[in-house]
C-alpha cells in the first residue's frame, strides 16, 4: 500500500522497534524515566533551548504552550489557516478560555508585519489582551524565511508579546535550508517539535523553552491528561528518529518534486504547489470520486478532492512515486475526456 494522505501514517522500522525494546524506563510523572530525560536533553541542546517536555502529540504540545503563555481572557495571534487555529479542536478556547485572533496568510504563508502590528491589543478593558504570537514552520510545506521569523518575533517582543513556533515539520525546514535547528528556533520563546510525522516515530512531540516555562507547562500537561508513566518506550522511538531520520528527509523532498513533475505531465492535472514533502494538486471535480476509487484499487491511498494534498515520507520510495504517476495517468487516459493541460 502506498499512503500519501499524510506523513503521519509512517510505521516504525525494525531498528526503531528494537530501540523501543531496549529502552530503560521509569515513571516519567515522577521524573524517573532515564530514556525520556536523555531524549529531552538531547533535543533541547540541539535546538538551543534550556529545557524540553515530552508530550503525546503536537496538538497537546501546542495547547500546553498556549495555556502556559496565556491567562484566561488573553489572546493568541495566529494565521487563519494555521494548525493552532483551525485544526486543534479549539482547545485553547475550550479548555483555557484563551481567544485566538486569526490573520490572513500572505502567498508564502507568512503573516504581514503591518497586520501583526495592528492586531496587537493593549490593556483596554474592551479587548482581550494580546499575549502571544504563534507562527508555523513549515506551513503547507513552505519554509518560513529566517529573516521573516526574526523580524516577526522581534516586533512581537517589542509590542510585549511572547512568541511560539508550531514546528511540527521544522526538521523539514532545517533540511531544506541547511540551517540548524537552533538557528530556526531563534526568536521564539517556545517551540513545539513533532516526531511522528516525517521522522517516523509512532507517537510523540516535544515542547521546548526556558526552565521555568517548561516547569509550568509540565503542570498543564498533567492537567490535560498527558502525564505518562513508562514513556521511555515511546521516547526511545523518537530519539532513534532524531538520530537517524533527519538527514534522510531530503529524500522525501526529492520524491515530492518527482511526484509533482510526473503529475504535471498528465492532461487534466494541475500541480498548484510543491514545497518540501508536500504536493498540492487540482483534479477536475467531476473525476475526484472515481479517481480515488481507481487509486485505491491499485493500492494507493489519497484523500482526493478538488485540491488534493499528497505527502511523501519515509515509507514512500521512488518506485512508489512512479506507480502513483502511472496510475493517475492511466485513469485520465481511460477517462477519455478532453482535459486542459497541466501546469507546475
Amino acid at each position: 500500500m502506498i499512503d500519501l494522505r499524510s506523513d503521519t501514517v509512517t510505521r516504525p522500522s525494525a531498528a526503531m522497534r528494537e530501540a523501543m525494546v531496549r529502552a530503560e524506563v521509569g515513571d516519567d510523572v515522577w521524573g524517573d524515566d532515564p530514556t525520556v530525560k536523555a531524549f529531552e536533553q538531547a533535543v533541547a541542546e540541539r535546538a538551543g533551548k534550556a529545557a524540553a517536555l515530552f508530550l503525546p502529540s503536537g496538538t497537546q504540545s501546542n495547547l500546553c504552550a498556549l495555556l502556559t503563555h496565556c491567562q484566561r481572557g488573553e489572546e493568541v495571534i495566529a494565521g487563519q489557516y494555521s494548525h493552532i487555529f483551525r485544526d486543534e479542536g479549539g482547545g485553547a478556547a475550550a479548555l483555557g478560555s484563551v481567544a485566538v485572533q486569526p490573520l490572513p496568510h500572505q502567498a508564502d504563508g507568512s503573516l504581514a508585519l503591518d497586520a501583526l502590528h495592528t492586531a496587537v491589543k493593549g490593556d483596554d478593558i474592551h479587548h482581550a489582551r494580546s499575549r502571544l504570537l504563534a507562527l508555523e514552520n513549515t506551513y503547507r510545506g513552505m519554509v518560513m524565511p529566517r529573516d521573516y521569523t526574526l523580524a516577526a518575533t522581534a516586533q512581537a517582543h517589542e509590542q510585549g508579546l511572547a512568541t511560539h513556533l508550531d514546528g511540527a515539520r521544522l526538521f523539514n525546514a532545517s533540511v531544506a535550508t541547511g540551517l540548524s535547528l537552533a538557528t530556526l528556533c531563534e526568536g521564539f520563546d517556545s517551540v513545539s517539535l513533532c516526531f511522528s510525522k516525517g521522522l517516523g516515530a509512532p507517537v510523540g512531540s516535544l515542547l521546548l523553552g526556558e526552565g521555568d516555562f517548561i516547569a509550568h507547562a509540565r503542570r498543564w500537561r498533567k492537567t490535560l491528561g498527558g502525564g505518562m508513566r513508562q514513556a521511555g518506550l515511546l521516547a526511545a522511538a523518537c530519539h532513534y528518529a532524531f538520530e537517524h531520520h533527519v538527514d534522510r528527509l531530503i529524500d522525501d523532498h526529492d520524491n515530492a518534486r518527482r511526484l509533482a513533475e510526473g503529475l504535471a505531465a498528465v492532461p487534466g492535472v494541475e500541480v498548484r504547489a510543491c514545497d518540501t514533502n508536500m504536493v498540492f494538486v487540482a483534479f477536475p471535480q467531476a473525476h475526484c470520486q472515481a479517481l480515488q476509487a481507481h487509486l485505491e484499487a491499485r493500492g494507493i491511498l489519497v484523500a482526493v478532492g478538488q485540491v488534493t494534498r499528497l505527502v511523501t515520507h519515509l515509507d514512500v520510495t521512488t518506485d512508489a512515486v512512479e506507480r502513483v504517476v502511472s496510475a493517475v495517468s492511466d485513469y485520465f487516459s481511460e477517462a477519455g475526456s478532453e482535459l486542459p493541460a497541466s501546469t507546475i
